[in-house]
Formats: C-alpha cells, structure tokens, sequence
C-alpha cells in the first residue's frame, strides 16, 4: 500500500494529511503510525488527519486524528485548518468549508490574508463529557499531583484539556507536570495539559503537553482551551492572542454556549508518498 501525504504546519505544529476520500481505505495501523510520525522512518507528525468520504452532504470531507504513538483522539485545532487550507488550494475559489469529524460538523474559513478561522464549537464543562472525575461545575478545581495540590482548569475542546496557571511557561516544569497530569487517576481517557502565563488581559504564553505525543510547538484545541480557562476565571478579554514555542494564535470566545473560534496559519512543508 502506497500512502501519499501532505506534510504541514500550523503554529510550527506538525500535521500529515492523507486524502483518502476517493478510496476510502482504512488507517494505517498503530505500529504503522508510530513509524510514520518518526521522521527517521516516516515524514514525521505530531497529528496525523485521515480524510474520507463525508456523511453529511454538507462537508467536504470526513477526517479522523491519529496522535504520534498511534492513539486515536477526538479533534486537533491545528491539523483541520491544515486539511482546509489544501481544500482552498484544491478548489482554487472556494474559502469556506464544513468538515466531518469525530467531535461533530466543523465550519472554517480561509481569510484573505491566508490565515485559517475555525468554528471549534462552545466548550463542555460537564465532568462526565469531558471526562474528568468530579462532581461539581466550579471555574477551576484542587488536583492532587503526587502530594502537591494544584488549582486547575478542566473542560473539553472536542478533546480533553486541563489548564496550569504558571508564573513562566519557560520554568514550568512541563516535563514531569505534563506526563503526571496526563495520566492523573481523574482524567479516565488521559488529557492534554496546559501551562498558562497571562501577560494582560488580551496575551497569554502557553506551552502545552499533548496526550498521547508530549510537548509540541503548538496545540490549537490547547490555546482554546487556556482562553476558555481564563475568561472564565475573569483574567482576559474575548480576544487573546496565545504566544506559542511554534508561532501565534487568536482565540475569541463571548462565553457561555457561544462557539470558540480559533485563527492561525497553515502551510504546506512538502508533499510526498511512502510505501506502507
């Protein structure tokens, strides 16, 4: 089997693309996959974004996300405006896009200035969508992380998050916080791991430990989560702008049920094919 690819990023987030809306041909395996997010074997990803056949009339694709160690997850902010931004070029004229994921029906559009704005949906607060081990809705919660207590926030962006607020993402100690809150007994599906630093009330700084790939330039589901975290909190505006290791984000969020939209770029790398 034959699989070509569109190497990409977004916010120095590494993304693959593999079009497979013609054959319809199932993934790759999670050995596969680890292979190939390995740049010493494959082209290398962070995520991984297999597009298929819609179900809905109105999409233009379906896509599934695989992260590096071959775990399915449930959405990546970066990786669809990557699949949009090579819908735009494949089209030649067209610059808004429906797309079919595992967390619902996705709106964006490719701006003139090249930037990609998602539709990412409102956040979910409720524990037991997140899921998170909880019983009560409050704006953040004490996490016990081996005998140290920290305040945290926990929602789900299609995918789970839980967010650090920290004095300096460069002394965060990401390293070992990162891998401990991932697999904390409260986080039944594990989570993705926000380190916040709020500079005013419309920049943050964030680093972010992805779930199932470690620390990665850039998490766009993240810089969503940590403006959600901290609107809710009081502490920023409804538009901040996220400083990441890889580049910039805009996030906007009115609050309550209202959808987070997420801006940033997406760019071609380069294009190839391996043999699987």
């Amino acid at each position: 089997m034959q699989l070509t690819f569109f190497k990409m990023q977004g916010a120095g987030n590494r993304i693959v693309v593999v079009d497979q809306r013609d054959t319809n041909l199932p993934p790759p395996s999670a050995s596969e996959l680890r292979r190939l997010s390995d740049d010493s074997t494959g082209p290398g990803f962070d995520q991984l974004m297999w597009l298929g056949p819609p179900g809905d009339p109105s999409a233009a694709a379906s896509y599934r996300v695989f992260n590096a160690d071959g775990s399915e997850v449930e959405q990546c902010g970066n990786g669809v405006r990557c699949v949009v931004r090579m819908l735009a070029k494949e089209s030649g004229s067209q610059k808004s896009f429906a797309l079919e994921g595992p967390a619902g029906l996705i709106q964006a559009t490719v701006l003139d200035d090249g930037r990609v704005a998602v539709n990412m949906g409102p956040p979910e607060f409720d524990p037991a969508r997140i899921p998170f081990v909880a019983e009560a809705l409050p704006d953040h919660y004490p996490l016990d992380v081996d005998g140290r207590i920290m305040e945290v926030s926990v929602l789900s962006m299609g995918n789970p998050h839980c967010v650090v607020e920290v004095d300096d993402v460069a002394t965060a100690k990401i390293a070992s916080l990162g891998p401990a809150i991932e697999h904390h007994e409260r986080f039944p599906a594990a989570t993705n791991v926000g380190f916040m630093r709020i500079r005013d009330r419309g920049n943050i700084d964030l680093r972010v430990h992805e779930r199932g790939v470690g620390e990665t330039l850039a998490c766009g589901t993240g810089a969503c989560a940590a403006v959600v975290a901290g609107r809710r909190l009081g502490k920023l505006d409804e538009v901040v702008t996220v400083r990441l290791p890889g580049g910039q984000l805009v996030v906007s969020w009115r609050g309550g049920a209202e959808p987070v939209w997420l801006t940033g770029n997406a760019e071609l790398i380069s294009e190839g094919a391996i043999d699987l």
